[in-house]
């Protein structure tokens, strides 16, 4: 970069603000970075904890299906009788500029679709587990998805971060130094050049009072040159 910048205070003055900005801009990726990788962290534990018990969860759920299907039969009138589920939410939170999930379940939409006549409380019971499965699976979603947006977000964040650190600002720094020395050149240069221009004219002064500044008449003009 610095060989195809001309060394004037002008470009010096762009390029130490350039590499100003640059560093600032570090910064503040690093901060993101900081912040970014302490939520992911939050939320890998929180993943952890959840992939811990959904097993425990869906586990519960189909022994309890399995003790409805051996009490009432297969349910699958029953199930087909459910209708489609439409209670989830789903809004968004910045963190950093990256926007994370929040899946939410509208709890006023879980109430009993199918009659007690022909049922028993096994269903009830499979009902109540799945449901719990349904909010279980919504909340792991959520913290899955946040744990991948983070992830990418961090990524293109380092390697941002990364590029100003190892490449850009090592550049301006480079043609901070390159213009600063041609100008100091430039300056010493002129700095010589103004003494030999004062050299000259003293010289030239000096001279100029050896000249006598009598008048001389004729004659005396003639003995000067006889006397040599």
């Amino acid at each position: 970069m610095a060989d195809q910048v001309f060394p004037t205070k002008g470009n010096l003055l762009n390029v130490k603000k350039s590499l100003s900005l640059a560093r600032v801009g570090y910064e503040l990726l690093d901060r993101k970075r900081n912040v970014l990788i302490r939520e992911l962290m939050m939320m890998v534990d929180a993943a952890k904890a959840l992939r811990g018990s959904i097993t425990d969860t869906y586990k519960d759920a189909y022994a309890a299906l399995q003790r409805a299907n051996i009490t009432m039969g297969l349910i699958s009138r029953v199930a087909e009788g459910m209708p489609i589920e439409q209670s989830v939410n789903v809004t968004y939170r910045s963190v950093m500029g990256c926007e994370l999930p929040k899946v939410s379940l509208d709890v006023s939409a879980n109430h009993l679709t199918y009659g007690f006549e022909n049922t028993d409380g096994n269903v009830d019971m499979a009902y109540i587990s799945f449901n719990r499965v349904k909010q279980m699976t919504a909340m792991l979603a959520e913290v899955d998805n946040s744990v991948f947006r983070l992830a990418n977000a961090i990524k293109k964040t380092q390697t941002r971060a990364n590029a100003l650190k190892n490449i850009v600002i090592p550049r301006y720094e480079e043609t901070v130094k390159f213009i600063e020395n041609s100008l100091e050149e430039k300056e010493r240069e002129e700095f010589s050049r103004q003494k030999v221009i004062k050299a000259q004219k003293e010289r030239r002064k000096l001279r100029g009072r050896a000249i006598p500044t009598e008048k001389f008449t004729v004659p005396d003009v003639e003995q000067f040159f006889k006397n040599g």
